[in-house]
């Protein structure tokens, strides 16, 4: 993981807003959100291991999924880039889950955090630039 200083941390914005906005540029709600915190990530190679990642903790209202209208207030974090490295094909100690009918096939990360070569760097800090022109300081 390698921060990114960015004119976005510690800035507040209208969750929705900010959501649709970052669409546009290829960013999605992360799944490791919460009621409170969150991020938004953008999937910076073809193979998905290489990430740009926006965090947020959510300052007035709260993230619901099972709403349409979320009112929510989001203060960024500082930006970061990681990469994921997986083991290609199916885990050999693959568990069954829910009674049985689904089984968890793929495997852990071999290194949740390797190191991010300098190119991702760069490309991050390009699309992070075009982000912060939508979201003046």
């Amino acid at each position: 993981m390698q921060s990114i200083p960015s004119s976005l941390t510690s800035q507040e914005q209208e969750f929705v807003i900010v959501k649709n906005g970052l669409s546009e540029h290829g960013f999605s709600l992360g799944g490791n959100w919460d009621y409170d915190h969150g991020s938004f990530d953008c999937a910076l190679d073809d193979a998905n291991k290489v990430w740009l990642r926006l965090p947020f903790d959510v300052t007035n209202g709260n993230l619901d999924s099972e709403t349409q209208e979320i009112d929510a207030k989001i203060r960024f974090g500082e930006p970061y880039v990681l990469k994921h490295i997986y083991n290609e094909g199916l885990d050999k100690e693959a568990q069954p889950r829910v009674l049985g009918a689904l089984v968890d096939q793929f495997s852990d990360p071999v290194d949740p955090d390797a190191p991010i070569e300098s190119r991702w760097v760069e490309e991050a800090k390009t699309k992070l630039r075009k982000v912060e022109a939508i979201y003046p300081a």
